[in-house]
């Protein structure tokens, strides 16, 4: 049995991992073994990974919506797009969630020529320049240009003074954050030249998913009760996190979401947001 991913490469059909996935939702054992099997009925040889996914998403959407949107985080990422702006947002509020004051899109010059910043992250003495590389494909990887590229850019900026949130400070260090995997090239580079990264899956134990499951730090574009314009029009009135929302829920009177609907949305947020998911 084999799958077709996003790029049309046939790779064999793998067990393990969909249970993997299916398990990472926050479903139960039981719950994961009575989805896998109402799946396994429909799977087909050259069957493709979204079809996959959807098959998937509505099987656990069917034991409790908070699985199926912990289920669509990489798409729930991606959905922050098309440009990345969103993204952006998103990163700078995952630092702020962890005691830093953030901003995005700043202009500062450096020694040779001026750099556009994504987000400056300050908490005490330091202050972060923070690279996001935003891709819609869902297979993508970050090639080692990439980090060589940011790793100059650092160089740059790194021992001028800025003022930054109403302070002179000097970059301390940076970050190359992306939704998307890094090659091991990439990953090479950035270990001999500690440079520091952040991908969907790296680094093990700390990666993307992993901190935004342990932090409960999801985007908003995770839930399932919200359309398209919904999430829209959230993103737009600032709400990037589903802990924003939950935060002030009076934001979906202004969007015009009906009432009946808004309690299932918060009852699906805070099912999301206070049943985080520990990782091995």
């Amino acid at each position: 049995m084999r799958v077709k991913k996003y790029s049309g490469e046939l790779v064999p059909f793998d067990e393990t991992a969909l249970r993997r996935s299916l398990t990472r939702s926050g479903a139960t054992e039981n719950e994961v073994n009575m989805v896998y099997e109402s799946i396994k009925t429909s799977v087909y040889d050259g069957i493709s990974t979204k079809e996959l996914y959807e098959m998937a998403f509505n099987a656990l959407r069917g034991k409790k919506n908070s699985y199926a949107a912990r289920y669509s985080l990489k798409k729930a990422i991606r959905e922050l797009g098309p440009e990345g702006f969103y993204f952006e947002k998103w990163i700078a509020r995952l630092f702020q969630e962890d005691g830093y004051e953030a901003i995005t899109g700043q202009t500062v010059q450096g020694h040779a020529v001026s750099h556009e910043i994504d987000v400056v992250a300050v908490k005490g003495n330091e202050m972060l320049a923070v690279e996001c590389k935003f891709r819609n494909d869902a297979d993508a990887k970050i090639s080692v240009t990439t980090p060589m590229y940011f790793k100059s850019r650092k160089e740059d900026i790194t021992g001028i003074s800025y003022n930054f949130f109403n302070q002179n400070r000097q970059f301390t260090d940076g970050w190359l954050v992306t939704n998307a995997y890094l090659t091991t090239d990439s990953i090479s580079f950035g270990n001999y030249y500690k440079v520091n990264l952040l991908s969907w899956d790296y680094p093990k134990g700390s990666c993307l998913k992993t901190r935004v499951d342990s932090n409960a730090e999801y985007p908003v574009t995770c839930l399932t009760n919200i359309t398209e314009q919904d999430k829209a029009m959230l993103l737009k009135s600032q709400i990037i996190l589903v802990k924003d929302l939950v935060k002030t829920p009076q934001v979906m009177d202004r969007i015009q979401i009906p009432k009946d609907k808004q309690s299932l949305i918060l009852k699906e947020a805070n099912e999301l947001i206070n049943s985080p998911l520990e990782h091995e």
